[in-house]
């Protein structure tokens, strides 16, 4: 299996249904004022850069960073295909994003996920990677299904 990160192209129609397939996932996860996914349209903004992993040529994760106030980057919309998970497509993702994060400039890059047992997976990434639970950031608030994380870089 080949596995491939690239930019992302918003004219890919499986890049659509995977954003999509993303929220979808976490409607049942919180209610809706704890969720905060970005649409495919809230992804094409200035300040925001996405990444598609592919194994073999087939969409299976992906990966956004969103510049904040002060320089500093949020990790968002990091997913990977269910049939896909345990092969290593999250790593590559978080670790093609610290990259980019790091080599842009940026001084600390930030995430919000869930505290449920649905996101145990991606904190015990993320943790792997560094990141140490913090307090809420940016517009965020305190919110019991939230699990605030940074990472200095």
């Amino acid at each position: 299996m080949t596995l491939t990160i690239e930019p992302a192209d918003f004219a890919d129609p499986a890049l659509a249904d995977f954003v999509q397939a993303h929220i979808d996932d976490m409607w049942p996860t919180a209610p809706p004022e704890s969720q905060h996914p970005l649409s495919l349209e809230e992804l094409q903004r200035p300040g925001v850069r996405l990444w598609v992993a592919r194994l073999d040529g087939v969409l299976v994760g992906t990966a956004a960073l969103s510049r904040m106030a002060g320089g500093d980057l949020e990790l968002k919309t990091m997913r990977t295909e269910p049939a896909a998970r345990g092969r290593g497509v999250g790593t590559a993702l978080l670790e093609r994003v610290l990259a980019e994060a790091g080599a842009s400039g940026a001084k600390r890059v930030w995430l919000e996920t869930g505290s449920m047992e649905f996101f145990a997976p991606a904190r015990a990434l993320y943790a792997k990677y560094g990141f140490v639970e913090c307090g809420p950031f940016g517009d965020y608030g305190p919110d019991p299904n939230s699990t605030f994380m940074v990472r200095v870089l």
